[in-house]
């Protein structure tokens, strides 16, 4: 099962669309993860027509149109592997633990709102996967997002990817 994860896409004021290379991880993902922060509804509608599932929430730039359509927190058993996603953790000092305590029975919590790719894993076992943004690299050198795959009940291949600057 391919996985695509992204957040943050701020949808149109970072950028008038989602890059092409975005689009075909799209098409070629199972499932697409993606952690909030959308900005417009239209960003939602296409990846609900164009993706084979998705998974959302929204993030604190959504408004209510978003809102009532997603949840704060998703949360999915994906061939044995339990996934939850929600935008914004907090801090990064005490994330690992605030993480655990949140969300105990989760295999991989997917989030967003830092624009900072971030992956770790939590002393209880936790693996944490921030995919930053592909439309607003904030201050990182580029936009990003991740892959992964699941086989057998197990997160594997997670891989980060970096996206031509646009000019």
């Amino acid at each position: 099962m391919r996985l695509l994860l992204i957040s943050d896409t701020h949808l149109p004021a970072r950028a008038r669309e989602l890059p092409d290379q975005v689009w075909r991880e799209v098409d070629a993902a199972d499932v697409v993860v993606h952690a909030g922060d959308w900005v417009d509804v239209a960003t939602l509608d296409a990846l609900e027509a164009r993706c084979k599932q998705l998974i959302a929430v929204y993030g604190n730039n959504d408004g209510p149109a978003l809102r009532s359509r997603l949840p704060e927190v998703a949360r999915v058993e994906l061939d044995g592997v339990r996934l939850a996603v929600i935008h914004e953790t907090g801090a990064a000092k005490g994330r690992e633990s605030r993480c655990d305590a949140l969300f105990p029975d989760t295999d991989v919590l997917v989030f967003g709102h830092s624009h900072i790719p971030w992956d770790s894993v939590t002393p209880a076992g936790l693996r944490l996967l921030n995919p930053g943004s592909p439309t607003d690299r904030r201050r990182q050198p580029y936009c990003t997002y991740r892959t992964a795959r699941i086989s057998r009940g197990r997160l594997a291949d997670v891989a980060l990817h970096e996206l031509p600057r646009r000019t």
